[in-house]
């Protein structure tokens, strides 16, 4: 049999073509770039209205507890007794009405910022007998969009 002799290819000159410019390179960062702007906008938008949408839906469970409270005990809890009158039967509480076992919510929630709901006897912003509300993303009273206060009169 014959032998084959291997013959080794010419080696090829380097093409001066053979990679990716610095201007390539930085127009496609550029353009991640762009684009992860443009998401995490998208994204921090839709947790403040989620945000927003809890304030509203824990103002609302939080009113209808009171006013279950409120026909139980005859009044709503006094501005020293508060949201935890809803939780624990308040001191003296047997002799002004039936206080339901187990109370009317599990655990008072926080706003989702983290913070107390505030709860003011009488009320004068709601024209109701008491005030409930968040005070919205800033964590101060007024505010406008994301720091509005969420409050029962909205």
């Amino acid at each position: 049999m014959f032998a084959r002799k291997h013959r080794q290819a010419p080696l090829k000159p380097k093409s001066k073509e053979a990679g990716f410019t610095l201007t390539e390179i930085m127009v496609v960062v550029f353009i991640i770039g762009l684009l992860s702007s443009v998401v995490l906008f998208n994204v921090l938008g839709a947790r403040t209205d989620a945000q927003v949408k809890t304030a509203r839906t824990n103002v609302t469970a939080l009113t209808n507890a009171l006013e279950q409270y409120s026909l139980d005990m005859y009044d709503y809890p006094t501005q020293q007794q508060g949201l935890d009158a809803l939780v624990n039967e308040p001191d003296g509480a047997s002799t002004a009405g039936t206080y339901r076992s187990g109370g009317y919510i599990n655990s008072v929630p926080l706003d989702p910022w983290g913070r107390p709901f505030v709860y003011e006897r009488p009320g004068e912003k709601s024209g109701r007998a008491y005030d409930l509300y968040s005070l919205g993303a800033d964590g101060q009273e007024g505010g406008e969009d994301e720091d509005a206060d969420i409050g029962n009169w909205s």
